[in-house]
């Protein structure tokens, strides 16, 4: 009888293993690079051309391999790096499996030239689709280069799964971030396409951290350093809470000098942050961790990105400490003692107003003096230096003394005099509806706090729209409209109903040919990260039509003309970052048009006024007459009810009336 269970071929099983290491183009890369690392090289030159299809080529100034060694690599489970059990607990490389080379050579066509620097000629070993073909002598420097062509092509499947070129080469370009970022001491360069993307030399590590991920993002960082008698040790640069994500992508973690996307170290990070930022945003951040590796298991998963720790509650609580000891100094805020700031502030008036206002009293006086009781009564003489971060004023030399007469003069005029009350500025509204003068609308209506009397519905309203029809009472907390139905209570959410007006707008816009575009008088520069970037140039189009307008700059600097003009006035930059992240997620099965109206709404909500805002009556009847004419007016784009009302037997029982 025919036995059911059967020994695999060689080459299957180094193709099932290539499913497990290799994802992408971005896998090869990984893996080559932590090899080139793990091998001591000094500098890392990555090529890729069609999003890595076509090659993935890296090449490393490392100690190389001879012959017998690169013969060797090409065989399963082959490593200079674990020799025995012990060498799992005690690992100090990147790469251990012994799987990478074979994985990517079964699924490609590889070639291997190395040369160490005790041999006067390297070798070179071409291997297609997991079979060597030849192996010759040549001639090269000391190193490893490793070109990988044609990935994919004997398994035609895996290429459906592959995304564009210039996705590809962004999520290259994020692997290389995330190495470069952990050895700052290695020189890296990225060239796409026969084009350099970025060269990144030598560096500290927040010179290294500016290069890869914008300079805009530099000022921002503060430097960490912490560690535990128990040997836990916490390094590396946290950012100030303005400086914030949509999504976790900045998140750069390492343990042991490996990128990591850990539960529990994500999760002691953001507990850190959790009283500075609002939710759904992520800090920015390079938190490396170095921990016994008896301590930490990294044999977890293929792509050694899971770790399992021994101690998990204490690392966990090690990194929080660690960052919160940073983030409790608010270093972002300039430290000015308050009371410092207070005496410098009185000593610079007092030494200097009563000259100037003698001066002025006695340009047309023959007495050309000020008496003793004018001078001011500080002790220039025994004053110090300096007082606090300010420099003590120059001390005014003493004036001649004047007649009784002219003193009692001059006090007179200045206890007479109070400054002019100035009335306080006020931000003008972000919708702008054409203000007409109606009727019963008197002085007292356009006063702000409304606690006048209630604001009656606009007669010529009346009929026309429910909004339109509430009397206006006032405002709650500057947040929510108060308003009378009858004998109901009704309670407006104006950031939701704001909202709700701007999201129906862009819609409009959108579903006519493209959001109405405001151009800036000078272009800004945006600095993004390689995935960003090679999100931005994918996805151009379709920011257009949402009224961006992006030029390239450079590498991975952009040059922004135009924005919406609804977010004209507005933090438009975050909006952008928060735009590329939420495209960053598309994939085969969720496009452009799934996600669009999660991009107008985020857009809405951006353009309009956050948190508490004092309205006039002239903007809350506007924003009534826009919510009457609004679709889906009883709901802001994410679900959130504009208006809540309270019957009169409601607020009778609260009071216990009924």
């Amino acid at each position: 009888m025919a036995t059911r269970i059967r020994i695999l071929p060689e080459n299957l099983t180094n193709k099932i293993a290539a499913g497990e290491v290799v994802e992408r183009p971005a896998s090869v890369a990984k893996e080559l690079v932590e090899n080139a690392l793990d091998a001591g090289s000094k500098e890392v030159v990555v090529e890729i051309e069609s999003g890595g299809r076509r090659l993935i080529k890296v090449t490393d100034s490392g100690c190389g391999m001879s012959r017998e060694d690169a013969l060797l690599a090409l065989e399963r489970h082959a490593t200079s790096k674990i020799a025995s059990d012990e060498d799992l607990f005690a690992l100090s490389t990147l790469g251990f499996r012994g799987e990478a080379l074979p994985s990517v050579a079964s699924v490609s066509r590889l070639t291997i030239s190395t040369r160490t620097s005790d041999s006067l000629e390297g070798t070179e070993i071409y291997v297609e689709g997991g079979r060597i073909k030849e192996v010759r002598e040549c001639g090269m420097a000391a190193g490893t280069v490793i070109a990988v062509r044609n990935l994919f092509f004997n398994t035609p499947a895996r290429l459906k799964f592959m995304k564009s070129a210039e996705t590809e080469g962004g999520h290259v370009g994020e692997l290389l971030t995330r190495l470069a970022i952990s050895r700052p001491d290695v020189r890296f360069t990225y060239k796409n396409d026969g084009k350099t993307v970025f060269r990144a030399l030598d560096a500290d590590l927040k010179e290294r951290v500016a290069t890869l991920l914008g300079r805009s993002i530099a000022s921002f960082l503060y430097p960490l350093s912490y560690e535990e008698a128990g040997g836990v040790r916490v390094t590396g640069l946290v950012a100030a809470p303005e400086c914030s994500r949509s999504a976790a992508s900045h998140l750069y973690t390492y343990i042991n000098g490996r990128f990591i996307k850990d539960k529990v170290v994500q999760h002691a990070i953001l507990q850190a942050y959790r009283n500075f930022l609002e939710r759904g945003r992520y800090p920015v951040v390079a938190v490396f961790i170095d921990i016994a590796p008896g301590e930490v298991d990294v044999n977890v998963h293929p792509t050694k990105h899971e770790v399992r720790f021994r101690e998990q509650g204490k690392v966990h609580d090690v990194i929080q400490y660690a960052v919160e000891s940073v983030l409790k100094q608010t270093p972002w805020l300039k430290q000015v003692p308050f009371e410092a700031t207070s005496r410098s502030a009185q000593t610079t008036v007092a030494v200097n107003a009563a000259p100037f206002i003698l001066q002025r009293q006695t340009e047309s006086s023959p007495v050309a003096a000020a008496p003793a009781e004018v001078e001011p009564a500080v002790n220039t003489a025994a004053a110090p230096a300096h007082d606090g971060d300010f420099a003590t004023p120059p001390v005014q030399p003493a004036a001649p003394s004047v007649s009784e007469a002219k003193v009692a003069e001059i006090r007179e005029l200045l206890v007479g005099y109070q400054p002019k009350p100035q009335p306080p500025l006020r931000p003008q509204y972000h919708f702008e509806p054409p203000v007409k003068k109606e009727e019963g609308l008197a002085g007292s209506a356009r006063k702000s706090s409304l606690d006048e009397a209630p604001l009656a519905p606009d007669p010529a309203a009346e009929g026309a729209g429910y909004f339109s029809s509430l009397a206006v009472i006032g405002q709650f907390n500057a947040s929510y409209i108060l308003c009378q139905r009858g004998t109901d209570l009704v309670l407006i959410d104006q950031h939701a109903a704001h909202e709700r007006v701007a999201f129906e707008k862009l819609k409009a816009e959108f579903a006519g040919k493209e959001v109405d575009s405001q151009g800036l008088l000078f272009a800004e520069t945006l600095e993004l990260s390689f995935r960003e970037s090679a999100v931005l140039r994918e996805n151009l189009e379709e920011l257009r039509r949402l009224g961006f307008s992006f030029e390239e700059f450079g590498g991975n600097t952009w040059l922004l003309n135009g924005v919406p003009q609804i977010l004209s006035g507005t933090d438009y930059m975050r909006t952008i970052r928060d735009i590329l992240e939420e495209l960053s997620s598309l994939s085969r099965s969720r496009t452009f048009t799934d996600i669009q109206e999660d991009l107008l709404a985020r857009i809405a909500c951006h353009s309009v006024v956050r948190g508490r805002r004092t309205l006039t009556a002239q903007e809350i009847s506007a924003l009534f007459r826009q919510m009457d004419e609004t679709d889906f007016s009883s709901n802001c784009p994410h679900g959130r009810p504009v208006m809540q009302t309270l019957t009169l037997s409601e607020v009778e029982k609260m009071f216990k009336r009924v």
